[in-house]
C-alpha cells in the first residue's frame, strides 16, 4: 500500500502539477510498492482510490471500472502501467481530472419556454420552467466557470417545427400524420429539401422577438458565450452543437474548443430535448459532460426518464446543483469522469498512431 493519504490530490488541484516530472515520478515510485518498474492492478487500484475522492472519502471502485480504465491507459496492453506509460496517465489523463478547464452551457432560458407560446408549465409534464432561474443564479454566483455560455433556440417564422407552419411542405408518403390532421406533438414526415422525421410545436422563439429572449431575472454574464440554433427553416435543432439531421452545426463546439474545455456542465430547457441532446453531443466530443437535474425541466415524464437512461448509458454524469461547486474545484472526482478522461486518451493516442502510420505509408 502506497503511502499516501486520500487528502495528497488536494494539494495539487489546479496547481499545474501534471506538468512536472519530478512530482510524476515521485507519485509513480510510491505506489510502486513491489518497486519492479511498474503499478500492477493492484497498485493502479491505490493510486485511482486516492485519485477518486469526495473530500476526503474515497470512492468504493468496483474492480471492473478499474480495469476498463487500466486497460485503456496499458499502451502496450502488457496489464500494467510501466514508468513510459504513466508519463502519458500523469501528463494527460490526470490533468482532466486536476486541472479540468469547465464550462457551464445554460440553454434556452427564453421567455416562451417560461410564460410564453410553449411554456412547460403547460406541457404534459406540467413544470414550471421558471424554477430554474434562481437555481441557475445560484450556480453562476457561488461556482467559478472558466467559460459559461447561452444558448438561444432562434427560429424564422416558416420554421418547419411550428404547427401552423405544416402546410408549407410537402409530407411524405412513409408519414402516419397528414398535414390536414396534424396537432401539437404530433410527429410528421417532410419529404424535402431532405427527408425529415419533425415533432411540431407551437410557434416560439421567432428570432428577434420576446419570445426568443432569455428570461430578464436570468443572470447573463457579460463575458459570456452565446449560441443560436435553429435558425435554418427546413431543419430543428435540439442540441446546442448541431442540428437534428446533423448536417450543421452551431459555433459552440469550436468556442470550447478553442478554450481548450475539458468538462461541460449542462442545464436549463427542456430536459428531455434540448438539454439532453446538447449533452449527448458533449458526449460524442469527448467532453467530460454533467447536467444539472435540478436545473433542468421537462416537457413530459415519459420522456424525461427516457433521456435519463440514454444519459446514463453515454456516461454522462447526473447531478444536483449541491454537488457542482466541488466538482468544478475538483474535491469531489468521480470515477465516472475518471473513466470518460480515460476514454479521451485512448482515443487521441489512436488517433496520432494513426496519423503517424499515415505519414509512414506516404514517405
Amino acid at each position: 500500500m502506497a503511502d499516501i493519504s486520500a487528502d495528497y490530490f488536494l494539494k495539487l488541484l489546479r496547481t499545474k502539477a501534471t506538468e512536472s516530472e519530478e512530482k510524476m515520478r515521485d507519485v509513480f515510485y510510491r505506489f510502486d510498492s513491489d518497486s519492479d518498474g511498474a503499478l500492477n492492478f493492484e497498485e493502479f487500484r491505490d493510486f485511482l482510490g486516492c485519485v477518486f475522492v469526495n473530500k476526503f472519502q474515497k470512492y468504493e471502485l468496483e474492480d471492473d471500472l478499474v480495469k476498463e480504465i487500466l486497460n485503456l491507459l496499458d499502451t502496450n496492453q502488457d496489464g500494467v502501467i510501466d514508468l513510459n506509460e504513466f508519463k502519458i496517465v500523469w501528463r494527460y489523463w490526470l490533468r482532466q481530472i486536476l486541472d479540468p478547464v469547465c464550462a457551464m452551457v445554460v440553454v434556452d432560458v427564453q421567455n416562451d419556454f417560461i410564460s410564453g407560446s410553449l411554456a412547460l408549465r403547460d406541457c404534459p409534464a406540467k413544470q414550471n420552467g421558471a424554477d430554474v432561474v434562481p437555481i441557475i443564479n445560484s450556480i453562476l454566483k457561488e461556482t467559478k466557470f472558466d467559460v459559461v455560455a447561452y444558448s438561444y433556440d432562434w427560429h424564422p417564422s416558416d420554421h418547419c417545427s411550428f404547427v401552423n407552419n405544416v402546410h408549407l411542405r410537402p409530407v411524405h408518403p412513409s408519414s402516419t400524420v397528414s398535414a390536414e390532421d396534424a396537432l401539437v406533438y404530433d410527429t410528421v414526415v417532410f419529404a424535402g429539401p431532405h427527408i425529415n422525421e419533425q415533432r411540431l410545436w407551437p410557434a416560439h422563439c421567432i428570432q428577434g422577438g420576446w419570445g426568443a429572449q432569455l428570461d430578464p431575472d436570468l443572470h447573463v454574464l457579460p463575458e459570456a458565450i452565446k449560441v443560436y440554433k435553429g435558425s435554418q427553416p427546413d431543419v430543428d435543432s435540439y442540441s446546442a452543437f448541431w442540428d437534428n439531421a446533423c448536417r450543421g452545426q452551431t459555433t459552440l463546439l469550436s468556442e470550447l474548443s478553442q478554450r481548450r474545455v475539458t468538462d461541460v456542465y449542462i442545464c436549463g430547457l427542456a430536459f428531455d430535448v434540448c438539454v439532453g441532446f446538447t449533452a449527448l453531443h458533449a458526449a460524442e466530443h469527448g467532453f467530460r459532460t454533467v447536467v444539472i437535474d435540478d436545473a433542468c425541466r421537462g416537457v413530459a415524464n415519459e420522456s424525461i426518464d427516457d433521456m435519463k437512461q440514454r444519459l446514463f448509458k453515454a456516461g454522462i454524469v447526473i447531478v444536483n446543483a449541491s454537488d457542482v461547486d466541488e466538482m468544478v474545484e475538483c474535491r469531489n472526482r468521480r470515477p465516472e469522469m475518471g473513466l470518460t478522461a480515460a476514454i479521451n486518451v485512448n482515443t487521441a493516442m489512436k488517433v496520432t498512431r494513426q496519423k503517424l502510420s499515415n505519414a509512414i505509408h506516404e514517405v
